[in-house]
């Protein structure tokens, strides 16, 4: 496994990092910006590529040109990579995204069987989207029997068709590369981190909050599409920031509408944070209309970022039409049939996020289970990955909103109506937009950028905090890693089952978790589908030895980094 692993990492560091390194190099950026840089146009150009090949039906072979015009590009463009490397804050970036993909991975190896409050199938739809582009099935084809092409975009599906490819078709490997291209978002949070509070202990601590963070961590190692659109939109996020603060404009905007534009193509949870960030930019300073400059650079950015969108939108009307493309998503079919139903359910959903569900009354059935441990991570799951509060961790929450608080008084006018109409419109429009009614939240599904971005915003903040604030946190921290990681995991890997109830065998140990487990149990049975658990048995020791190293290298870089 560990030479898989090797040669695996080497192709995604290729393709992921120096597609993109020959053009960002040459840009007026700072170090660590050119990473975050050329890894969104790596996998901008994956995704060009990869359309391109199914688009025009050339063999995929093609790609194979991809890891060969990277090492060009790389050393090339040698001596920028080496001052890369040279800069401290770049290098900080790096090591602690190696220290996070390597976190994700080794938390991966352990998963027997997906679960998790109703958390089922996903997984096999994506892994079946990106099969369908390595197989050219029929255009009209419904994945799980339910859902057309066009209910999800499909960016990051043919950028892990096209790691597929130049490894091997399987869905561990499918496994492997959507946990690593989901750590690439601590890369714009990082920046947008470092914005706030420049310094190596800024990256140090957020590496932490992020190990920590049970909503990042589940995330991260189910194979879907939503951190990787986060990682979009927060670069999209930092690019905005950069174009308003005047640091080479008509660049920063050109960077801003590609990367809102592949977050759109991604995952439509970039939604909300497009429109809040369009009306700021058209909205929150009328007078830079009067600009002619303003004006030819908006037209510049629009037309980019239209482009890029065209790619699929372009391809999807002329095959689907209009009403087959647009009409398809889940927030469109399962709206109701009257406004006034509707609007109840948008009010209903909008409560349910953000009151924790302990602290009212709901229909418990979904997570209804024989197996006590199995109720205890559904009960916690519940907490943090639909209770936007919850999400950011069970202390670090208020934490954040106090500094919050605290911060208004440093900031100017304009910085303060643009981040509270920020918040409030993606909040909003990231819960009401969701068609259907969910009564244990929805924070999962549009509002995952907003939470990292405050986590963010906490690393930033860490070393204003008093020494009390801290210990509260930490003390919270744990609680969440033991309740929403270790816990977790444990469940996944059936690992409290074998030590508890050694006798029962696996489908037995399955039927006493809920039926979402049950479902997905199935569904890797019945398809014949292999994780990386199977393919690779990992010696669970030695995997949990290797988290215990990463975990003790960040809190010792954290610790250190905050001192000096």
């Amino acid at each position: 496994m560990m030479l898989e692993l090797i040669r695996c990492g080497l192709i995604f560091f290729l393709t992921a990092f120096g597609l993109g390194w020959p053009l960002a190099a040459r840009l007026r950026l700072q170090p660590a910006e050119k990473i975050t840089v050329a890894v969104a146009g790596s996998l901008i150009a994956l995704w060009l590529t990869g359309w391109a090949v199914y688009v025009f039906a050339l063999p995929w072979t093609v790609l194979w040109l991809l890891p060969l015009l990277a090492v060009a590009g790389l050393w090339w463009r040698r001596e920028p990579l080496t001052a890369l490397c040279r800069d401290a804050a770049a290098r900080e970036c790096g090591l602690a995204l190696g220290l996070i993909s390597l976190w994700g991975v080794g938390w991966l190896a352990l998963v027997q069987n997906y679960s998790g409050g109703g958390w089922t199938s996903d997984w096999f739809e994506h892994w079946e989207r990106a099969l369908f582009f390595l197989n050219r099935e029929p255009a009209d084809h419904l994945f799980l029997g339910i859902y057309p092409l066009t209910a999800r975009p499909p960016l990051a599906n043919v950028v892990m068709a096209g790691w597929l490819q130049l490894t091997q078709i399987n869905f561990a490997h499918y496994q492997l590369f959507s946990t690593l291209a989901s750590s690439l978002v601590f890369l714009p949070a990082a920046l947008l981190a470092l914005r706030w509070r420049p310094g190596r202990g800024t990256v140090a601590v957020l590496t932490v909050l992020f190990m920590v963070n049970p909503l990042f961590v589940q995330n991260a190692v189910f194979p879907w599409t939503k951190l990787p659109a986060a990682f979009f939109t927060l670069s999209a996020l930092y690019c905005f920031l950069r174009f308003r603060d005047g640091q080479s404009p008509r660049l920063s905007a050109i960077l801003f509408s590609l990367t809102l534009a592949a977050g759109l193509l991604t995952h439509f949870s970039a939604a909300p944070y497009a429109v809040a960030l369009a009306l700021a930019w058209c909205l929150g300073r009328p007078a830079d209309w009067r600009q002619p400059e303003f004006v030819r650079t908006t037209a510049l950015a629009a037309g980019v970022g239209l482009l890029l969108l065209a790619t699929w939108f372009g391809w999807a009307f002329a095959t689907y039409g209009v009403g087959g493309t647009l009409a398809t998503n889940t927030s469109v079919t399962t709206v109701a049939g009257e406004a006034a139903a509707q609007l109840g359910r948008m009010g209903m959903n909008l409560r349910d996020t953000l009151v924790p569900h302990f602290l009212r009354s709901l229909d418990p059935t979904l997570i209804a289970q024989s197996s006590p441990w199995g109720y205890a991570r559904d009960w916690f799951f519940q907490n943090y990955q639909l209770n936007l509060f919850f999400a950011l961790g069970s202390v670090a929450w208020f934490v954040v909103l106090r500094e919050l608080w605290r911060q208004r008084m440093d900031a100017t006018p304009d910085a303060r109506r643009f981040w509270w109409s920020f918040g409030f419109i993606v909040i909003m429009l990231g819960i009401v937009t969701h068609g259907a009614r969910d009564e244990w939240g929805l924070t999962h599904i549009c509002l995952q950028a907003l939470v990292l971005l405050g986590l963010a915003f906490l690393a930033a903040r860490w070393t204003r905090l008093g020494r009390g604030w801290r210990s509260l946190i930490l003390g919270g921290a744990t609680l969440d890693f033991i309740a929403g990681i270790v816990l977790h995991f444990a469940v996944q890997n059936h690992a409290l089952d074998r030590l508890l109830v050694p006798a029962r065998d696996y489908w037995s140990t399955v039927a006493s978790h809920n039926p979402q487990a049950m479902q997905n149990a199935l569904g890797l049975h019945v398809n014949a589908v292999v994780p990386i658990h199977g393919a690779y048995p990992p010696v669970s020791g030695l995997v949990l030895a290797l988290l215990a190293a990463i975990l003790i290298i960040a809190l010792w870089r954290s610790q250190a980094a905050t001192k000096s």
